[in-house]
């Protein structure tokens, strides 16, 4: 909670500090990549900087952090501070780098908004940096106890599984022999992968195998064109990684997973790669024995390009009470629609909770229509590949 006095003075810069966020986190990753280029190069995903969408989520999350601190004092956004948690846990962030960010975020704010940065403000704004670093290390200390997270494990690919045109599955098991952790379904890994100009750039992958499988399984879409260096990873994993490489990765962390104790009707709706954490999450359902209603959802552009498809059919029907509604933009077959999905003609039921994985404009849609179908807010959960560019805005 921030002080009364810190409270006053970050409402009254807040709009300030706001408007000019864009800038400020343009400044600190020029400062912060100058000062440790080993960052871009080992850590930071080069293809979210190049784009910018790196700059925007890490803005929202301070507008996001900074508002909430001010319109519900009484409480943290713990859900906000989870999910970035989960991923900072997979990339293996160590508490000690929050200085390093801080002194270069806070070198920026002071380049950018010059004299407006008084003593008082930059003490309002330095505590709320701490209240949120601070939160943020201590749920990732906690995550690194459960997972016995210590360094990425090497896993051998024993299976390279030829999905689509631009999804690959790889199968592994680890190289020491070891024993292969349980996950919760919806979960991900970060891959560490070295490419040819000596870079170690790391990606997340969701887990689309079963939760209780004795080999590790993730699925990779391949990314097109873009601004080098976006895709990448994603391109040198399908040119470059046959059976008997050898991938580090870290173990799995993410919280858009299912409650195993409840037995509430599901909705799982999904778009493109989304299905991925989709079919691990009815493969774990079916072995779960879930009774209630689940509905799936998911759009693609053609049947074609729907990854894991006979997965999702298969795992669909062996839940005792679960309908299938796929849409395809074009080429549907009978049994599928045309068009982008529409839950106008489907049933949801009372009490739904719902799983949303895919591009932002179609989970926006979705939750739109599920609210409209009278979903309730607290019930509508998402997972968003790369920077979440809709935190902070609902």
């Amino acid at each position: 909670m921030l002080t009364e006095q810190s409270a006053a003075t970050v409402r009254a810069t807040l709009p300030a500090v706001g408007a000019a966020i864009g800038e400020i986190t343009e400044r600190f990753y020029a400062r912060l990549f100058a000062a440790h280029p080993e960052l871009l190069r080992d850590l930071f995903n080069r293809g979210n900087q190049a784009s910018g969408v790196q700059k925007q989520a890490l803005a929202g999350s301070i507008a996001a952090f900074a508002t909430h601190l001010l319109e519900h004092p009484e409480r943290r956004p713990d859900a906000m501070l989870g999910r970035i948690a989960h991923k900072h846990a997979s990339l293996g962030i160590a508490p000690e780098q929050y200085g390093v960010v801080h002194e270069h975020l806070f070198a920026a704010i002071a380049e950018v908004l010059g004299e407006a940065v008084t003593p008082e403000v930059a003490a309002a704004w330095d505590e709320v940096y701490w209240l949120m670093a601070n939160a943020l290390i201590a749920i990732e200390k906690r995550l690194y106890e459960e997972s016995g997270e210590g360094a990425p494990r090497r896993w051998e690919v024993v299976e390279r599984i030829t999905e689509t045109a631009d999804v690959v599955t790889f199968r592994l098991r680890p190289v020491d022999g070891g024993p292969v952790r349980a996950f919760r379904a919806g979960q991900y890994v970060s891959v560490y992968v070295p490419l040819p100009d000596g870079a170690r750039q790391i990606r997340q992958y969701s887990l689309s195998g079963a939760p209780g499988d004795e080999l590790r399984q993730f699925s990779v879409k391949r990314v097109h064109g873009g601004t080098a260096p976006d895709g990448e990873v994603s391109n040198h994993l399908h040119a470059q990684v046959r059976e008997g490489n050898v991938l580090e990765m870290s173990e799995p962390y993410g919280d858009l997973v299912l409650d195993g104790a409840d037995d509430r009707p599901l909705l799982l709706a999904s778009a493109g790669i989304g299905v991925t954490p989709m079919v691990a999450m009815l493969a774990s359902l079916a072995a779960e024995g879930h009774r209630a209603p689940v509905t799936v959802v998911h759009g693609d552009r053609s049947p074609a390009v729907h990854a894991l498809r006979a997965d999702h059919e298969a795992c669909t029907a062996q839940l005792p009470d679960a309908s299938a509604h796929f849409f395809y933009e074009r080429d549907a077959e009978s049994a599928a629609r045309t068009g982008r999905v529409d839950l106008s003609g489907i049933d949801v039921a009372p009490g739904t909770r719902a799983y949303l994985c895919g591009p932002l404009p179609f989970m926006r849609a979705v939750r739109a229509q599920l609210l409209d179908k009278g979903v309730a807010p607290a019930d509508v959960h998402y997972e968003v590949f790369g920077p979440d560019l809709w935190r902070g805005q609902d």
